[in-house]
């Protein structure tokens, strides 16, 4: 476990003024975010929380309003929040701007509540094993209702750089300790969907990327090759024997008694992989465990390779069309692209010229570019291990619940 630490804060700055002062910056952020100017994309926002939750309340439209104004990338790249500070008037303090500025990290997890610390209450967050000192901008009375041992999920942001001080973003749920089995599980799920939680843990961190690096080297020494392309049964099964290896591995790790008790409990491998039916339809699916980017599949692959192989098939325009579906899906990573030019290196230069219609195109100058222009998102991030490893009192309580 760790513990979230920076410098202590200017002494001629008291965390209650800072507090304060986020309070009423994070009213008028607000306030700016639901503005005209963005009223389309807020509203967008607003709908596709709704069509993943099924339902909007006030505390779920409370949170898609805040991860709007501080994380989402409007048309030309920044954030809401970004515009607000530039454009506020009259102008900002640099420190305020720098409070303000620290607020797109923000820290969502499921925490267990330790003790409080004056008008701070201690976090423990199961899912990066980190414990947090964290306030509230509306005072300690907000906080009150919680005791230790009950749990909490929401999102939080550092209050200012300078101080080891958070503060509650958003709307929160409180949980009574009775909820230990359901707070676990969706802290587990919350970690398996999104390993790059795990960032602020640099110990947990490490574990992951040496895990990603055994999984890896053994799907080489299954496959022969950290990429294949197949069709798409072949694909699945190959998928299926990848996990059943892991399993395999995990389970000589354990004592007899809890190898059996997860033998009994645990999902088996054709649970935990089954491709989406248009996978599944696909003329050939590529399985790439890339290094960094960690175990991917992409559908009609092996189009693409032909494609490159031999560049006479761009006047075929199907070939061109799935080309730039790869290139234009935000979904495809830039791994995909260059694994293509990696394959056939002479036909790129043919193919992109085809594709975007310029004739003087080169790969070597032009290609990285090209990624950075369409896949802008994939650069803007860390890299982080496709893998995720639970920390310790997260690990107590799924033992404890199954």
């Amino acid at each position: 476990m760790a513990t979230q630490t920076t410098s202590s804060v200017d002494s001629d700055i008291s965390i209650d003024d800072l507090i304060d002062r986020a309070g009423d910056l994070k009213g008028e952020l607000v306030a700016f975010a639901q503005g005209p100017r963005f009223a389309r994309r807020l509203d967008a926002v607003l709908s596709e929380t709704a069509d993943r939750y099924g339902y909007l309340d006030e505390s779920t439209a409370v949170l898609a309003i805040d991860y709007f104004a501080l994380q989402h990338r409007l048309s030309g790249g920044r954030t809401v929040l970004e515009r607000f500070v530039a454009q506020r008037r009259p102008p900002l303090a640099e420190a305020e701007r720098e409070m303000l500025l620290g607020w797109h990290d923000v820290v969502e997890g499921c925490f267990e509540v330790r003790r409080f610390d004056g008008d701070a209450v201690l976090l423990h967050n199961l899912v990066d094993d980190v414990v947090y000192r964290v306030y509230s901008n509306m005072g300690r009375k907000v906080l009150a209702k919680l005791r230790a041992g009950m749990f909490l999920v929401g999102r939080i942001v550092p209050l200012h750089p300078a101080t080891d001080a958070w503060l509650v973003t958003g709307h929160f749920s409180a949980f009574p300790k009775s909820a230990r089995r359901e707070i676990a599980q969706a802290a587990a799920e919350q970690l398996t969907s999104n390993p790059e939680l795990l960032r602020r843990n640099p110990a947990m961190l490490r574990k992951a990327w040496e895990i990603q690096a055994e999984h890896r080297a053994d799907f080489i020494d299954q496959v022969g090759a950290d990429m294949i392309v197949l069709p798409p049964d072949d694909a699945q099964e190959t998928l299926r024997e990848h996990y059943r290896r892991q399993r395999q591995r995990a389970m000589a790790n354990l004592d007899a008694r809890t190898a059996k008790r997860v033998a009994k409990t645990g999902p088996a491998p054709e649970q935990l992989v089954q491709l989406p039916e248009d996978m599944l339809d696909a003329d050939s699916i590529a399985l790439i465990y890339d290094e960094v980017e960690g175990l991917n599949h992409y559908r009609d692959f092996g189009r693409l390779v032909a494609l490159f192989a031999d560049p006479g098939l761009a006047s075929d325009r199907t070939y061109l069309a799935q080309l730039r579906e790869y290139l234009n899906d935000e979904s495809v990573a830039p791994l995909a692209i260059r694994r293509l030019v990696q394959c056939h290196p002479d036909g790129a230069d043919p193919v992109f010229r085809a594709l975007l219609r310029k004739p003087g195109f080169t790969w070597a100058r032009d290609g990285e570019k090209l990624l950075r222009r369409r896949k802008k998102a994939y650069f803007d991030r860390e890299p982080t291990p496709s893998i995720s490893t639970v920390g310790e009192r997260l690990a107590e309580l799924l033992r404890a619940t199954r």
